[in-house]
């Protein structure tokens, strides 16, 4: 089974950032044919990654349940979507992303907390540090003017807030149509008084 853990966002949060995306398409792409051109996150699979944890047994994945559908001893806090950027830093970009310019403290916790009940059931995780994000755009082939483009066609302006009182554990099947989730576990975050 392939899972990760993430955030998800609200209606009204997914029609903002489906909206920058027809802008920014419409600056990178342009009226080009390029081979190059992003593939766009369709608003319905947007989500902030937590953990990604990759192909897991099943035997494996009833604990990885189990531990993520405890509550989280942590208060609920409003996220806010700001900012771009692709990864990797230099050469041709393969993703497009919004950032997180508030809340990013509790989010990390969140993060580490989860990444933590993961690790302790032996499933390997990924060794660079989380950088929280939205990755609005993937690059199957790019070129490093594509870089340019995209940097120049982000907008500076706030996108969405969004409150985080829970996080979800996904199963992720892919397929040509495109990937299709399958909740299978919440963590709700804890008021803490």
């Amino acid at each position: 089974m392939r899972l990760f853990v993430a955030v998800d966002l609200d209606e009204r949060a997914r029609a903002a950032i489906a909206e920058e995306q027809q802008r920014l398409r419409r600056a990178i792409e342009g009226d080009s044919t390029s081979d190059s051109k992003p593939r766009w996150v369709r608003p319905e699979h947007m989500h902030l990654t937590l953990v990604f944890l990759g192909e897991v047994a099943p035997a494996v994945a009833t604990g990885v349940i189990e531990a993520i559908a405890k509550p989280v001893e942590q208060n609920p806090f409003e996220l806010v979507l700001h900012g771009m950027g692709v990864f990797p830093p230099r050469g041709a970009p393969r993703a497009l992303w919004v950032g997180v310019s508030s809340a990013a403290d509790e989010l990390s916790r969140l993060q580490a907390e989860l990444a933590r009940r993961v690790g302790t059931l032996g499933v390997t995780l990924d060794a660079r540090p989380f950088s929280p994000h939205l990755t609005l755009a993937r690059w199957k082939g790019s070129r490093p003017s594509d870089r340019g483009r995209a940097l120049a066609a982000a907008g500076a302006t706030e996108l969405a807030r969004v409150r985080i009182d829970r996080a979800t554990l996904y199963e992720s099947r892919l397929s040509s149509a495109g990937p299709a989730y399958t909740e299978l576990a919440r963590a709700n975050l804890a008021e803490q008084r």
